[in-house]
């Protein structure tokens, strides 16, 4: 039957072109914010996009065109809601007549013509009232059925690209891309990269399935093999091939019906297998997102199991952690017939060395130039300070951001200046809205807003044509820079073209004349009280973007850590006075830490205060956060008197798997999955039940 329970339409018997029509009529009741997908919009869709259905009318004396009219007005006499359309139970009845008029005629699927066959059936309703127009009722499409063989298969305009497209709705030729040079450059993932060869050439299981958390570089390892196959740098079976990168978001986006992503998918599928000119690889980014919301529980695993299991076509996914887990629940079957293999985040010396490796295209993108400081200094800090987001994408935002913000303070308006234009212009408003004035409290606002005004407009003079003269020089020195990297590229491209003559004169006329040039532009920057490092990104730079992100002040964040940890115990003894014995204790296990003498495994140090109430216990620790992580919320304050009763203990850790709210996680462990990098507090820690105490010393043992 068409209907389930919840009113959910089922279309597993139904032939690609009615599926399509009924995903285009639940599309029109959507565009039109009606509250309810009806009959009248299935016949509206079908006879502005179904040649077979504008086929049949015609046939029985209805012109499409004043059908299609009709329909519409009857359309627009619906209320409007707003809101998501639901099916109608009218539909429901309209799709249970269509399967038992394709029952009768013994058809395989529930097609076009046992669709009309039920429409002429609606003696009610809108549609009832557009048919009686044209005095077709009951089998009044019988005899004009034949005209459906006569028209081309399939819909026209929104009502097919909704839901069958072919693969270019919904793929992108990653190889393509690479060809064109819209990739940067990948840097470290050779072993990677080998290893997706590797299962690629597999005879079978070979598709590779790249597992791990956002931001470590799955995106980048594909682009890099895009980039070997386009440049030839692949084994002989893969040479030519095609990545085409599915978007997952285009094929969900809009299904609404179940089967709906099914079909999308085994239209893009099943193209790529008649392609037979090239090797054609599908790479699916988020795989676990074709197994959310919306898709039928088992669909996707069953239209991609057999697939799979033939190597028709190869897939290549990524997903996360909880991906696996998700497409594990929904059918765990299609995670066996993939090689995953997990990818860990670079170390920091990896991480600069990728830094490193794509900065000239941000310097090219940004005009600025990117010091070796700052490449440094954005991997240390985006470790260290933004916890929740992986390695090389943290420190890849933190260049591009400051990379930014230099361009904007070089060739726009510096914040002193347009801090000091926007006061004046506030000034000169207030002053114009007090100007009629006459009470001695208006005189006496009006006096102190033109002394004021009067005071700052020289300043905002000298500083405007401070700035003229900047740009100007500026503008020289840019000029330059941009002539000095279009000569760098051809001197690059005639490298691989082997035009040694081009060559030489680039590298020993040209290039040194610019060069020249631009180091006499950058000294007359200097004398003309330009800085000299203009439009150069530099370590503060990038502590200041930091500052933005974090809040963390710049120069706890420039801080040798060596001097830092040498002055702890004078950095402590400032703010808790009197506890010189449990500054130091603290101060020592600190430094045994930070130098690698501790389990790293454990945490850096664990101290147990004792004294009455108000000698310093909670104010020792929120200091130590401060100087840690320089940020003094960096700390988890767990109230002990609240775990006093046995059953309290397990908030800690959270419920086990199958209880209620188990997948919250518990106090203790959300709060360091949040902020990993913090002072752990147990407060009033004798009150707590002795449940918690042998959890503690798990944590203390083990970590």
């Amino acid at each position: 039957m068409a209907s389930e329970r919840d009113g959910v339409i089922r279309l597993d018997r139904y032939d690609a072109e009615t599926k399509q029509l009924v995903a285009g009529a639940q599309q029109l009741a959507d565009e039109r914010q009606h509250s309810e997908v009806t009959p009248l919009h299935v016949l509206a869709r079908g006879i502005e996009h179904s040649p077979g259905v504008a086929a049949v009318f015609k046939s029985a004396g209805a012109p499409p065109g004043e059908v299609a009219e009709l329909c519409d007005k009857a359309l627009k006499r619906l209320p409007k809601t707003g809101g998501m359309a639901y099916v109608s139970p009218r539909l429901i009845d309209l799709l249970d007549r269509a399967e038992r008029e394709a029952k009768r005629d013994k058809a395989e699927r529930v097609g076009i013509a046992a669709l009309l066959h039920a429409l002429a059936q609606e003696i009610r309703g809108p549609v009832g009232q557009v048919l009686s127009e044209f005095r077709i009722g009951p089998g009044g499409f019988r005899d004009h059925i034949g005209e459906l063989d006569k028209v081309p298969k399939g819909l026209t305009g929104t009502g097919a690209a909704s839901s069958g497209g072919g693969p270019d709705s919904y793929t992108r030729d990653l190889v393509a891309d690479a060809r064109a040079d819209t990739f940067d450059p990948v840097i470290g993932r050779d072993m990677e990269i080998r290893r997706l060869l590797q299962i690629l050439e597999r005879r079978f299981k070979n598709h590779p399935m790249i597992m791990r958390e956002p931001g470590v570089g799955k995106t980048t390892i594909i682009r890099g093999l895009a980039l070997r196959i386009a440049n030839g740098d692949v084994p002989t079976n893969l040479a030519g091939a095609r990545l085409l990168e599915l978007n997952t978001g285009a094929l969900v986006a809009g299904a609404k019906l179940r089967g709906e992503i099914e079909l999308r998918l085994k239209s893009v599928i099943d193209r790529l297998s008649a392609m037979q000119d090239a090797e054609n690889i599908l790479v699916v980014e988020e795989f676990h997102s074709l197994f959310g919301r919306g898709v039928t529980g088992s669909g996707v695993g069953e239209l991609l199991k057999p697939l799979l299991s033939r190597s028709e076509v190869r897939i290549l996914a990524t997903t996360t952690t909880e991906g696996v887990q998700q497409i594990n629940e929904r059918d765990g079957a299609v995670m066996r017939r993939f090689s995953g293999f997990t990818i860990d985040p670079p170390s920091n010396d990896q991480a600069q060395e990728i830094l490193r490796g794509i900065a000239s295209r941000y310097e090219r993108h940004h005009k600025v130039r990117i010091a070796e400081s700052a490449i440094t200094t954005a991997v240390t800090l985006a470790k260290r300070y933004v916890p929740d987001r992986e390695l090389p994408d943290s420190a890849v935002d933190l260049i591009d951001e400051t990379a930014a913000r230099k361009r904007v303070e070089v060739d726009g308006v510096p914040a002193e200046v347009d801090h000091a234009l926007r006061r004046l212009e506030s000034l000169e408003a207030q002053i114009a809205g007090v100007a009629d004035e006459t009470a001695k409290d208006g005189i006496r606002m009006r006096e102190q807003l033109d002394a004021e005004a009067a005071e700052l407009r020289p300043r905002v003079t000298e500083m405007r044509e401070k700035l003229e003269s900047r740009r100007g020089v500026v503008a020289a020195v840019h000029s330059i820079r941009k002539e000095l990297s279009a000569a760098q590229k051809a001197q690059e491209e005639a490298r691989k073209a082997k035009d040694f003559a081009k060559l030489g004169e680039l590298e020993h006329v040209a290039i040194p004349e610019i060069e020249r040039r631009l180091d006499a532009a950058e000294k007359a920057a200097a004398s003309a009280g330009v800085q000299a490092d203009i439009g150069v990104v530099t370590e503060s730079d990038v502590a200041r973007t930091v500052n933005d992100w974090t809040g963390i002040p710049v120069a706890k964040m420039l801080e040798g850590e060596a001097e830092k940890l040498m002055r702890m115990e004078e950095r402590l003894g400032a703010r808790v006075i009197g506890q010189a014995e449990a500054v130091t204790a603290i101060s020592k296990a600190v430094r045994r830490g930070r130098v690698g003498l501790r389990d790293p495994g454990k945490p850096i140090g664990s101290f147990l205060f004792l004294g009455p109430s108000g000698v310093g216990k909670t104010h020792l620790a929120k200091a130590l956060a401060e100087f840690l992580f320089d940020d003094e919320q960096a700390l988890t304050r767990l109230d002990m008197s609240e775990f006093m009763e046995k059953h309290m203990a397990q908030r800690l850790i959270g419920s086990p798997p199958g209880y209620a709210d188990s997948e919250q996680g518990g106090h203790l462990t959300e709060a360091v999955r949040r902020r990993p990098y913090s002072v752990l507090l147990f407060d009033e820690v004798e009150k707590a039940h002795g449940d918690v105490f042998n959890l503690m010393l798990q944590v203390l043992d083990d970590g």
